[in-house]
């Protein structure tokens, strides 16, 4: 939000000089970011008028100017395209100093003479820049010093704003705090109502009334929309950043400058029937104000009249409808839309404006007829005109103020402080808010421009920020902390980041919303939860898995060389089910590249699936119930993906990226990936004491032939049962498949160790168990051993 700071002592004018202003608003927490001059420093400048402009004899983009400054007739040479006879301009004289130290001299360019210099805004320091010299009002009267004449010394002033204080997007809100920190009177300015000149109106239908509870307009006819602004609203537009359009536009510019209230104004010759308030119509369109032609969604609130959409409410207006050169009749209109369903909508087509802004946050519900015969009498006084009388339409969603309690007690409680209560009375006031005495302190009722007043600490935030928060006491805290033992059976979050860390893993942060072409690309079925307002376009659902940010970060870093990764991300996932949303805590890790760093003793391999199992297994350590079972998902490899199965519940996946999605990301090697839910991971046992035993082991290794779809899970788990209470340690080391083994069959190689806690175990005991894996292992899969 930016402002002037004449405008603003137009409505209060406190003694502080701008920079104490600055100071005090900033910390009453509107933070000031920028206070500057709305023009450079300069001397000698008065305004002039171009009494005939021709062409340089020699330079095809110059003109030789004829120019009165009051008193005497100069030339000038001048390249501005828009130099032309009968303008006003700045003139800098000979000896003038402009910003920057550029002194003004007599000079010859390309043979003519010279004596001075036409100004553009640029060059006087009131812009960044321009395209053509500063024209003036043709009633500027000549040889006035343009910086009297222009009232040029002045200061913009830049507000940092939260979202919350929508109330401070205006003059007139910024005017109430200035006044009430400098302890002065602050009287609601009265708008006069605009008689009715004639009796036409438009019929306004609201469609959509919980998104637009109230709808005011008015017809004004018999404008000459030719005449220009005057100079003193141009000049405000100018120094609040907007640009003079024309005289129209630029009043409903500085009503929502000045009041906080955002309106339109639409060409009468081009409405059909009446107004519709109403939300978008499947395959509607609409061409905007900026040439833009957007496809409406059917969530998109519209001004419409009986034919066609004319405005997307709160954001844009419509070209086919706007007030043009030949406009003679307007329809004017300003209304209160719900913020929380409004909000977001305008980032969702890409576009952000003034009124998108404003109306997003909240803008006052009561608002909308005082704007209304603002804008009217403003247009009126400058274009003319018949105005007619007010149409002011109303839904069942008029928006109330909840009575908020303010305990006298919790002010000192929570503030550190005593508010004497008629100080307390006079803050509330001057905050427009109506302050009943209770016995238990206040009943306040927030007035309609405060959105973000409901609960009780509201009130005590905005005592704290009035009353200064460098008044309030400063004084450590003391409090009587109990620490919380933390069961040995209870894994630490800290550990499992730690135990990463020592693997070579870093742990990343990423957004939780996601772009929805991602989400499908990551997902099986999975529905993703839209965000009401999000960020962007491409960050508008929520993660359902981890996997996206993990792999967003992958490709950021691949495009800056770094290819060998090891990453981690603990965070929630979130997932629909039915009207509500499930939180999840997961740990997810993402391998790729080289298996070890680079170096001269390293080998070049890179990682495998196997890799990552690994890492897994040893966060998993403590749970003795895992396994793998094979399963695909949309994300991962078909042939290399598993689902993760803790105490007989799936709590996760594995595998490696599908090679279709690594080479959308145009990653370079091969990505492999687990996510498991935290809560898998916490569970951890007590360390118990076992006896070592004393007595030999015995190792026998077995060659099994089986078939190549038999997963080795469960064949380990089917010699687990079949050895006994004799077995210790049961090891895979040898899967082979090729040469002199049949196409359809696999070898495997278990190694698997006897020993008894009390005793030797004999040759007949160790045979007997082989036995009984070997039969075993024959019925089940009809394996048998390898010659």
């Amino acid at each position: 939000m930016k402002f002037s700071e004449q405008w603003l002592r137009e409505w209060v004018n406190p003694t502080v000089d701008i920079d104490d202003l600055a100071e005090q608003l900033t910390m009453a927490g509107l933070e000031v970011d920028a206070v500057e001059p709305v023009a450079g420093e300069f001397s000698d400048v008065v305004v002039a008028e171009i009494l005939s402009a021709e062409r340089h004899p020699d330079a095809e983009k110059l003109q030789v100017c004829r120019v009165s400054d009051g008193q005497i007739e100069q030339q000038i040479v001048c390249g501005a395209p828009n130099a032309r006879a009968g303008l006003k301009v700045a003139l800098a004289k000979v000896g003038a100093v402009l910003p920057g130290g550029l002194k003004i001299k007599k000079a010859k360019l390309r043979g003519v003479e010279s004596f001075g210099m036409l100004c553009a805004e640029q060059e006087l320091g009131m812009s960044d820049s321009s395209d053509g010299l500063l024209e003036l009002a043709a009633d500027a009267p000549v040889g006035s010093d343009l910086r009297q004449y222009l009232n040029l010394n002045d200061n913009v002033v830049e507000l940092g704003l939260t979202p919350n204080r929508a109330d401070c997007l205006s003059i007139h809100g910024v005017a109430r705090e200035a006044a009430l920190l400098n302890q002065m009177s602050f009287a609601e300015t009265v708008t006069d109502s605009v008689a009715p000149a004639c009796d036409d109106t438009l019929p306004v239908d609201i469609e959509a009334g919980e998104d637009c509870p109230r709808y005011v307009g008015r017809v004004v006819r018999g404008i000459d929309v030719s005449v220009p602004s005057p100079l003193w609203l141009q000049e405000k537009l100018r120094r609040c950043g907007l640009r003079s359009i024309d005289a129209v536009v630029d009043v409903t510019n500085l009503v929502m400058l000045e009041l906080g209230q955002p309106m339109h104004a639409f060409d009468l010759a081009k409405l059909d029937g009446g107004i519709v308030v109403r939300k978008a119509r499947a395959d509607e369109e609409l061409t905007l104000l900026d040439g833009q032609l957007v496809a409406l969604r059917d969530d998109t609130l519209v001004i419409a009249d009986r034919s066609k959409a004319l405005a997307m409410a709160g954001i844009m207006g419509g070209e086919g409808s706007a007030v043009g050169a030949d406009t003679v009749d307007i329809f004017l209109e300003a209304a209160f839309f719900a913020p929380e369903l409004i909000a977001g909508r305008a980032r969702s087509y890409g576009l952000h404006t003034d009124s998108s802004h404003r109306f997003e946050r909240g803008v006052d519900y009561q608002l909308a007829g005082r704007a209304m015969e603002r804008a009217t009498a403003l247009i009126v006084d400058i274009c003319g005109g018949q105005p007619g009388p007010v149409v002011a339409v109303d839904s069942d969603h008029i928006p109330s103020r909840p009575t908020v309690e303010l305990r006298e007690s919790r002010i000192e409680k929570l503030l550190g402080i005593k508010i004497l209560a008629h100080d307390v009375e006079a803050i509330l006031t001057g905050l427009g808010m109506d302050a009943q005495r209770t016995d238990s302190g206040w009943s306040v009722t927030p007035p309609s421009w405060r959105f973000d007043i409901a609960l009780e600490v509201d009130l005590l935030e905005e005592l704290a920020r009035i009353y200064g928060y460098n008044r309030l006491p400063v004084s450590p805290v003391h409090e009587t902390l109990d620490i919380k033992p933390r069961p040995e059976s209870r894994r630490s979050m800290a550990g499992l980041r730690q135990q990463l860390v020592s693997r070579g893993y870093q742990e990343v942060v990423s957004y939780s919303f996601i772009d929805p072409k991602l989400h499908q690309m990551v997902v099986d079925d999975e529905q993703a939860v839209d965000l009401l307002n999000p960020i962007s376009a491409d960050m508008s659902v929520m993660r359902t898995s981890l996997l996206a940010g993990l792999l967003k970060t992958a490709e950021y870093n691949s495009k800056r060389q770094q290819d060998r990764l090891r990453l981690f991300e603990v965070g929630q996932r979130f997932n629909a089910d039915g009207d509500t949303i499930v939180h999840t805590a997961c740990l997810a890790a993402l391998i790729t590249g080289r298996r070890q760093p680079e170096n001269w003793t390293a080998s070049s391999e890179v990682v495998d699936y196997f890799d990552l199992k690994g890492d897994l297994e040893a966060l998993l350590a403590a749970n003795v119930e895992v396994s793998f079972a094979r399963k695909q998902y949309r994300a991962l490899h078909p042939g290399q993906s598993a689902e993760i199965v803790v105490a007989g519940r799936s709590v996760g996946r594995i595998g490696a990226v599908h090679p279709q999605l690594q080479k959308s990301l145009d990653l370079p090697h091969a990505l492999y990936y687990f996510e498991i839910e935290l809560d898998a991971l916490a569970a951890a046992q007590v360390p118990v004491f076992t006896p070592l035993s004393k007595f030999p082991e015995v190792r026998r290794d077995l060659a099994i032939l089986i078939g190549r779809d038999i997963e080795a899970q469960a064949l380990l788990n089917t010699v687990e049962a079949a050895a006994g209470e004799a077995l210790v340690n049961l090891k895979l080391f040898d899967i082979y498949e090729g040469k002199g083994i049949d196409a359809e069959r696999k070898s495997v190689g278990i190694g698997l160790t006897f020993r008894h806690s009390s005793r030797t175990l004999n040759e007949d005991e160790v045979n007997s168990a082989v036995n009984a894996v070997v039969a075993a292992l024959q019925s089940s899969y009809g394996a048998n051993l390898r010659n």
